[in-house]
């Protein structure tokens, strides 16, 4: 397949460049990897040279971490020498247009290439970071969909909340690290004890997740590979209406307060990372989204816990 070259004249690019964030965040991956799992993707228009898909994947990565639509990524990477510099290009050379990012995030659907590319970025970056993992937080949360005609979405509802129609982000982090470990997309009506059995990592020490985990097989997931289930529970054993409110009280205090971390990381994704909906209709196109973003984040929180250290 016939691809552009970039980044030709890059050294002309670098001499006297300001490092910034993203020049520390593009030392965090070793891209060599991550190009050869893209090595059979094109995305050119019929009659043109395809762009490299490593330039395209760090391009959708930066509009994860500036939210931005595909119109003013294709701008902003046409006019900002950091964004050239990340994603490899010259001072002069020309920048994809704003549908090399959709043919590309449709070739990367179609492959189901997201949860590769999660994978590779997430086990190179835990090199970085020396720990054992103690414990995994679990928990899910509902996005709303592109538009109500999205046929694979569903609603659901929460006493005295409105119905949201939408997906549902099944995700699993270390208790240590903060890093994501793991992430399913389901629609937003399935249950979450259930799709939380696929999100447990292997040997995830202690478990912590709220009440809607509780139940059989929950727990069988987590004993199964390795880990202890610890479930914020709805109702205990005892004399009387305070005893039991005590003992409730004793057991799920300390869970709330490991477990509840992991709405941070649902904030940050919803606050700065473009997830308050999801940008695209269909599964398959809400699950990339969801992964893409979860690997920005885990960068950037990558970079943020290498920073700890060295201060």
């Amino acid at each position: 397949m016939a691809r552009r070259k970039i980044g030709q004249e890059r050294f002309l690019f670098l001499d006297g460049a300001k490092q910034t964030e993203l020049d520390k965040l593009d030392a965090l991956v070793y891209w060599s990897e991550i190009d050869g799992s893209m090595a059979d993707i094109s995305c050119s228009s019929k009659g043109e040279e395809g762009w490299p898909p490593l330039c395209l994947f760090k391009a959708v990565l930066l509009a994860r971490w500036y939210d931005l639509s595909d119109v003013k990524l294709a701008e902003a990477l046409d006019d900002r020498a950091s964004f050239r510099r990340f994603c490899g290009f010259a001072r002069h050379e020309p920048t994809p247009e704003r549908t090399a990012f959709v043919r590309f995030r449709k070739a990367l659907a179609e492959r189901s290439l997201g949860e590769c590319l999660f994978d590779i970025i997430t086990g190179q970056l835990r090199r970085h970071h020396v720990s054992i993992r103690q414990g995994t937080l679990i928990d899910a949360t509902i996005i709303a969909s592109a538009s109500r005609q999205d046929k694979e979405a569903r609603f659901i509802k929460h006493k005295g909340k409105q119905a949201i129609h939408g997906y549902k982000a099944h995700v699993a982090s270390d208790e240590t690290t903060d890093l994501v470990e793991k992430v399913r997309v389901t629609p937003a009506n399935v249950n979450d004890g259930k799709a939380g059995c696929d999100v447990v990592p292997d040997k995830p020490g202690q478990v912590y997740a709220d009440s809607a985990y509780r139940g059989p097989h929950f727990r069988e997931a987590v004993e199964d590979r390795g880990g202890v289930a610890r479930v914020v529970q709805l109702g205990v054993w005892a004399r009387d209406e305070a005893t039991a409110k005590n003992k409730l009280r004793e057991i799920n205090r300390p869970i709330h307060r490991v477990r509840g971390r992991i709405e941070k990381i649902f904030g940050t994704w919803k606050r700065s990372y473009g997830m308050r909906s999801m940008a695209h209709r269909g599964l398959a196109k809400a699950t990339l989204q969801v992964q893409l973003c979860a690997i920005a984040y885990n960068l950037k929180r990558s970079l943020n816990l290498l920073r700890a250290v060295a201060s």
